[in-house]
């Protein structure tokens, strides 16, 4: 494969990613204020947020699979041009359901991952393969710069200019993409019909790294989309001040995304996702815990210790914690790009229809509890939870009969069997 055409539809590709990133977060932060305005609760605003991602996670997979029929760069240039009209329109929305129909629609950019991903990796040998779909996944950092740019908008103008100002972006994006791309080498290899192609389906693995991404990038996905407000609330910082904040968990998920590539091509899938569920799982741990008031009563009589996680704790535990994520979603698809070569497209498209909607459902989820229990630390004893249970299923298909550390077939990524669910032909 010519060398300057993979830099090049890497550059395009992830650039292009990282703008749709960026629009698919734009709730995020315009929704703090649409939701003073409305006067709506949690969990409205859960699914305000959210709203786009159910979309970009449904159309993953028919996206997938028009990928490996008509090629990378058409239908990623498609979805750039037919996304900016809805982007733009937000900006005349005025009630809460023009709000949700219109996320609805332009959710459509969260879907250009499965576009991107295998367009990405048929341009690299399988050695490379892993850090360059790290690099292209850095797109994700697009909701860190949200976060920086959508607040400094709304400041300077209010937060209809936002999405004025995003569908531009798109627009131009869509003019650099069609320079630099080039003719996807896999477009209409794909020979089977769909059914032999959702036949995939039956592979216990890919349901494996579906729950794997469910927490990766849903999780990414619903803290990026629920920090801005959780600070405001909690801390009572201003919606700048929240989403410098914020960006903390953003900026490292995405930056860091092709360290995580690197990593697992060097030490294999396995051993990297591993590690990324249990710093996550101590993350969370300590997240969960709400501000409460400790009474110790002694001899003298009682003292009452007020505990809390403090911004200056919180912070850095979100780095962390949005630095293993990121290592995270570069692992499950190199686990995705040993294990499926061939049906990338479709694969790619069914894993992150499952870290979509983990995306589109913890937001509202977040909100309901908020809203039941009154507790804004139970989005993360939620996560808790779920990256209990992956890590649990990971013990009893891998680690259970395979070594953590790996050898040495599992470190050059080379053997399919590194990375799947029947690790006992490692031995």
């Amino acid at each position: 494969m010519n060398n300057k055409q993979a830099i090049a539809v890497l550059f395009a590709s992830t650039l292009a990613f990282t703008v749709c990133f960026a629009v698919w977060m734009m709730f995020a932060i315009i929704g703090i204020p649409i939701k003073e305005s409305l006067k709506l609760g949690d969990t409205e605003f859960g699914l305000l947020a959210a709203m786009p991602v159910l979309t970009g996670a449904v159309l993953r997979l028919p996206l997938g699979i028009l990928t490996d029929r008509f090629g990378g760069r058409a239908v990623f240039f498609a979805l750039l041009l037919g996304s900016a009209v809805p982007v733009y329109l937000v900006a005349y929305a005025t009630a809460y359901w023009h709000f949700l129909a219109l996320g609805f629609v332009l959710g459509v950019v969260g879907a250009s991952f499965a576009v991107g991903t295998p367009y990405v990796a048929r341009f690299f040998d399988q050695s490379r393969r892993g850090f360059a779909m790290g690099v292209f996944g850095a797109g994700t950092s697009g909701a860190a710069i949200n976060m920086f740019i959508a607040p400094q908008i709304i400041a300077a103008f209010g937060w209809q200019m936002v999405p004025k100002v995003y569908a531009v972006a798109i627009l131009v994006t869509a003019a650099v993409f069609r320079v630099f791309a080039h003719p996807d080498p896999g477009a209409g290899k794909a020979g089977a019909g769909l059914m032999q192609q959702l036949a995939v389906l039956k592979d216990r693995r890919v349901w494996k790294y579906c729950q794997y991404y469910s927490i990766v990038f849903g999780g990414f996905t619903a803290l990026s989309l629920w920090m801005p407000q959780y600070y405001v609330k909690e801390y009572g910082l201003t919606i700048g001040q929240a989403a410098l904040m914020a960006a903390a968990f953003s900026l490292p998920a995405g930056a860091l995304r092709a360290l995580g590539g690197w990593l697992s091509d060097r030490f294999g899938a396995h051993e990297v996702t591993w590690w990324v569920l249990w710093v996550a799982w101590i993350c969370l741990f300590i997240l969960s815990y709400p501000r409460f008031d400790l009474t110790v009563y002694t001899v003298s009589g009682s003292e009452t210790f007020r505990i809390a996680v403090v911004p200056w704790i919180f912070t850095p535990l979100l780095f962390v914690m949005g630095i293993a994520f990121a290592f995270g979603m570069a692992s499950t698809f190199k686990y995705i790009g040993n294990d499926f070569t061939q049906n990338m497209g479709i694969v790619s498209g069914i894993v992150g229809l499952a870290g979509g909607l983990g995306g589109f459902l913890l937001p509202i989820l977040f909100g309901a509890l908020v809203d039941l229990l009154g507790v804004r630390s139970t989005c993360f004893m939620l996560l808790y939870g779920i990256t209990w249970v992956s890590l649990i299923l990971m013990y009893v298909t891998e680690v259970w009969h395979a070594p953590i550390l790996g050898d040495a077939r599992s470190a050059s990524g080379v053997t399919p069997a590194a990375s799947s669910s029947t690790p006992d032909s490692r031995r």
